[in-house]
């Protein structure tokens, strides 16, 4: 039996590498810096992209690049909306879609690691306690 607690104690102790690793590659890709002033009016109708959801940011990109693909069908370039051109607000868009599926993600490998902790056996975690103080202390 204690074979099999150390082995699932390696595997989960690899496995949260594995997460860490995943964070850390999620860090490191770009934040949101929008080229537009994010207040896109439309139809008559005003769009916050900072308080939008998901489906609704989907949504107006899809209605913004069916504005795009007709424009190009009929010669017309630059098409401005609300003071920016059609593809700076799809860029806005893409980049904050970006953002929330990295917050998906973060909150996913968040909820994993913390299963992964709870799985560890008591032995496991009691050394890995001692560990962590002696590297504090210098040890």
């Amino acid at each position: 039996m204690t074979k099999e607690k150390n082995n699932n104690d390696e595997i989960i102790l690899s496995l949260k590498e594995r997460i860490k690793d995943k964070k850390k590659e999620l860090s490191a890709t770009e934040r949101f810096s929008p080229k537009t002033n994010c207040v896109l009016t439309l139809d008559n109708v005003q769009y916050h992209l900072n308080v939008l959801v998901e489906d609704s940011l989907t949504l107006l990109l899809v209605k913004l690049n069916g504005y795009k693909m007709s424009a190009k069908n009929l010669s017309i370039n630059n098409i401005k909306v609300s003071g920016f051109t059609i593809d700076e607000w799809m860029g806005d868009i893409q980049s904050k879609l970006n953002v929330l599926n990295r917050k998906n993600e973060e909150t996913k490998l968040k909820t994993m690691e913390r299963k992964l902790s709870d799985l560890l056996s008591i032995d496991k975690k009691t050394e890995l306690e001692i560990d962590a103080i002696k590297k504090e202390l210098g040890l």
